[in-house]
Parts: structure tokens; sequence; C-alpha cells
């Protein structure tokens, strides 16, 4: 069936252009591609988290971030989302500053979505979530 017959709910989707470059790009470049809800904003938060355990201005960018709506809907898998995605690099990260902005990331969040991601972690509270991320 030619697309423009599609019913709205099974409307193909858009083709992509190709991939930013996002190792090349500054965290604000990152940060404003995820911002804009950009079709590779998913690669440009995990370029932007790769970087938390080295420079704390991409660890505040991530926790930031971590707050848009977008994010905490956008799923990966299951239940966990891309913001859910970006505090779990900055737990991981291990550094004071990743950490703290971590537990802000966390107390931004929605009691029921703070239950869900404890559960996921399987800890009774944040403080205690020392994910790895191989």
């Amino acid at each position: 069936m030619p697309a423009e017959n599609w019913p709205a709910d099974h409307a193909p989707l858009p083709k992509r252009g190709p991939a930013p470059p996002v190792e090349q790009m500054s965290n604000a470049e990152l940060a404003r591609l995820v911002e804009s809800e950009h079709a590779y904003r998913g690669k440009a938060l995990f370029e932007l988290s790769d970087r938390v355990a080295h420079d704390d201005d991409a660890a505040t960018k991530v926790a930031m971030l971590s707050r848009l709506t977008s994010l905490r809907t956008a799923r990966l898998f299951d239940r966990v989302s891309l913001a859910w995605s970006a505090i779990i690099a900055l737990l991981a990260a291990e550094t004071p500053h990743a950490r703290a902005s971590a537990y802000e990331a966390f107390g931004a969040l929605d009691l029921a979505e703070q239950r869900d991601l404890l559960d996921y972690l399987d800890v009774p509270m944040i403080e205690e979530a020392h994910p790895r991320i191989v």
C-alpha cells in the first residue's frame, strides 16, 4: 500500500540522515542536539555520558538533560528511559560531582519513577547504587 494511504498510526517512519559526528562535537553542541529532540539524540546523550567521568561540565549537562520530558518518556528497553540511562551513567562515573549530579537528577523524578529506578538498580536508596557500565 502506498505510504500516503497508510492510517496515521501505521505511517512509515521518516528516513534518518547520516549520524552527526558526535565524538567531534562540544558538550554544548551535544546538549543542543538532545534538547532539540533530534533523531540521534540518544547517540548524542551517550557520547555526553561517556565524558562524565572526566568532565564535570558533561556531568552537569547530562543531569540537566535527564529532566527533559522527552528523555523521561523515551524508552531504551522495558522500563529504562533515556533519562534513567543518564542517571545511571552519572552514578557509574563515581566522581563526587557526577554522583552529586545523579542525586539531584534522581530527586527531580516523580516518586513512582524513583521507586522504579531503585527497583531496577536493586538498591533501597540511590546512594547505594554503584552501577557498572561495560
